[in-house]
Parts: C-alpha cells; sequence; structure tokens
C-alpha cells in the first residue's frame, strides 16, 4: 500500500527550526532519501493538553520493567541481529515493508533520523528529535519474547519521556487505514487534514472508515 501523501519536498536545511516548521505544516520525514519529507495527514500530540489515562496508566505498569534508552543516530552498535528483530516483525504485521538492509541504513547513516530508541533491547523505535518536536517512527519489537502490548507500551513510555523532557509535540506518523484509530487514545491528539490541524476525532474515525 503506497503511504498516503498530499505533497512530497527535500529540503536542504536541516536546522532544528526548519525542520519543525515543516511538521507543523503536516509534512514528516520519510526513508526515501536524504532530505524527504511528505505532507501526509499527520497525528500528533500537543503535549501542553496531554494528561496519562488510566488506560496510559495501566499500560505503564504493564511495561514498568521495559527501559526507555536513547540512543543517537548514526549508531555505532548495531548489530545483525536488530535488522533480523525488525525484518521478522515487518514480515509478520506489515507485510515485508521493510528489508533488514533498510533498517541498518537508517540507523548506521542517520540520513534523516538521528535518534534510536531501546527498550530494553526487546525493542527499538528509529526517531526523529529535537529540542522541540520527536516524530515517534517506525517501532518494532521482539514478537516471542515482549510482553503483551509491547507497541503501546513503547509509545506511551516515548510519549510521557517527551512531555517530562519539555518537548512541544510528539509526531506518531501519519493516519491511513482503520487500524490506525489506536493512535488517537491520547489526550491532546491533533491531525492535519491537509490545510489545517484539526481536533475533531470522530470527523477523522469516519475518514478512515472506523
Amino acid at each position: 500500500m503506497e503511504y498516503l501523501h498530499w505533497k512530497e519536498e527535500t529540503i536542504i536545511d536541516f536546522s532544528p527550526e526548519a525542520i519543525s516548521k515543516k511538521y507543523a505544516e503536516g509534512f514528516v520525514f520519510t526513508r526515501i532519501g536524504k532530505g524527504v519529507m511528505q505532507q501526509t495527514r499527520s497525528v500528533r500530540i500537543d503535549l501542553k493538553n496531554f494528561e496519562l489515562s488510566s488506560e496510559n496508566r495501566r499500560i505503564l505498569r504493564k511495561g514498568e520493567e521495559i527501559a526507555l534508552e536513547k540512543n543517537s543516530i548514526p549508531f555505532s552498535k548495531y548489530s545483525w541481529e536488530i535488522g533480523k528483530l525488525a525484518k521478522d516483525f515487518y514480515d509478520k504485521k506489515a507485510g515485508g515493508v521493510f528489508s533488514a538492509n533498510k533498517i541498518k541504513e537508517l540507523i548506521e547513516t542517520g540520513e534523516n533520523f538521528n535518534s534510536l530508541y531501546s527498550f530494553s533491547n526487546l525493542g527499538y523505535a528509529i526517531c526523529y528529535e529535537s529540542a522541540k518536536i520527536l516524530h515517534y517512527s517506525y517501532p518494532f519489537y521482539d514478537l516471542e519474547k515482549a510482553p503483551k502490548d509491547m507497541g503501546l507500551i513503547m509509545m506511551t513510555k516515548a510519549i510521557a519521556d517527551a512531555q517530562t523532557a519539555g518537548l512541544e509535540c510528539v509526531y506518531l506518523g501519519s493516519l491511513q487505514r482503520a487500524n490506525d484509530t489506536y493512535k488517537l487514545q491520547f489526550s491532546g491528539i491533533e491531525w492535519f487534514d491537509g490545510k489545517e490541524w484539526s481536533t475533531d476525532l470522530e470527523e477523522v474515525k469516519k475518514v478512515l472508515g472506523k
């Protein structure tokens, strides 16, 4: 399935300010090539309006033994095990959209993404992070060893950590399919409709056919 996007641009200004501006216009970094950003039905959390719900807290309790560690990309400790973990995950969850070589390239080159989130070495997320925003992207985890709800544990931990660190927004990718509505469970959610940011969650559920 092709990634939903309305516009595509290749940036040459990689300053945090310029990148934050593009994210605010509905663009996100891609894995296509250096500086390539696409405008999509982006979804983000305005952290000044974010509070952990009882469900969020339940998820965090389930993952209380899972530790979040941040590593800079390019990541010098890349191993083939990480690539295999990602390939196995995406083979099962998304029909093989990622090769181990592509994961290796993203983690070792630092082309667009600059932070590798590690969750007790059971899961990872390839992210872009600045002093203001976090783009939580390309998560994968051990489908056999990780606890149930590992994906939500990782995402919720990253969001809570970003708020503690004083960031302004966490971007969670795009809303394309009906099963993407799990991203809407967090308070402070906004989605980009092609022109502006909206907080009308019922409307986007209709768009997604949910």
